[in-house]
């Protein structure tokens, strides 16, 4: 998705600031909004990929003037409403005004640590990898809108294939819930110069991960 959520390369917002002994949380609320994403991804409301999704379509305005939790509580909002888990009359009181909606599983605390962690993604492969390690490639101009994990500043550039990483869910189909659509993904390896142009420290390469359809000879 072509957002404002995709910074990376951007001019004009300055260098990340680092918060001196920040906290874990800040608030809180803060802790209770990531207790209740992570619980909705436990009980099968929504993937991890489609949580990313959720964010990502906040308006730019929106989502530049908001914490990061912040950002969170809006997309649990949203989500909740889209999915029929609340009203947004229900949110506005604080309380719900009507009988909940089974879900696939049921979050007890004996599996509550599974919120706080992730099941492979690994999949059984569809083809063969059609790349290989030391295979010269360019990553496709996919302007996309909805979610891919190719980041904008890496769009359209040659690189090398530097590792295969195997076969795993593809983000792009999940997010949109098109199902797994399992992919070969690998490590590309950029020289800083392909990137960022001639101006750039010669010595600087950049490595992302990216998965085969966003891949071609270069």
């Amino acid at each position: 998705m072509d957002g404002i959520h995709d910074m990376g390369g951007m001019h004009g917002f300055g260098k990340v600031e680092a918060e001196e002994n920040e906290p874990v949380f800040h608030a809180a609320w803060e802790g209770r909004c990531l207790a209740l994403n992570r619980a909705m991804g436990a009980i099968g409301a929504w993937t991890i990929d489609e949580g990313r999704a959720g964010i990502e379509a906040l308006p730019p305005g929106v989502y530049l003037t908001r914490s990061y939790y912040g950002k969170w509580a809006l997309r649990l909002e949203n989500m909740m409403i889209d999915r029929g888990l609340a009203g947004a009359d229900e949110i506005a009181a604080g309380h719900a005004l009507r009988p909940g909606k089974p879900m696939k599983r049921k979050l007890t605390v004996a599996n509550v640590p599974r919120t706080l962690t992730r099941g492979s993604f690994f999949r059984e492969a569809p083809a063969p990898a059609r790349l290989k390690t030391g295979d010269r490639v360019r990553t496709k101009k996919n302007h996309t809108a909805t979610h891919t994990r190719l980041p904008r500043y890496a769009r359209g550039r040659a690189g090398v294939i530097e590792a295969i990483r195997g076969c795993h869910v593809f983000p792009d189909s999940v997010a949109i819930g098109a199902g797994e659509n399992p992919q070969w993904l690998y490590t590309l390896l950029f020289e800083g110069r392909a990137l960022w142009g001639e101006s750039t420290d010669p010595m600087l390469k950049v490595s992302i991960e990216a998965f085969e359809p966003y891949l071609e000879a270069a």
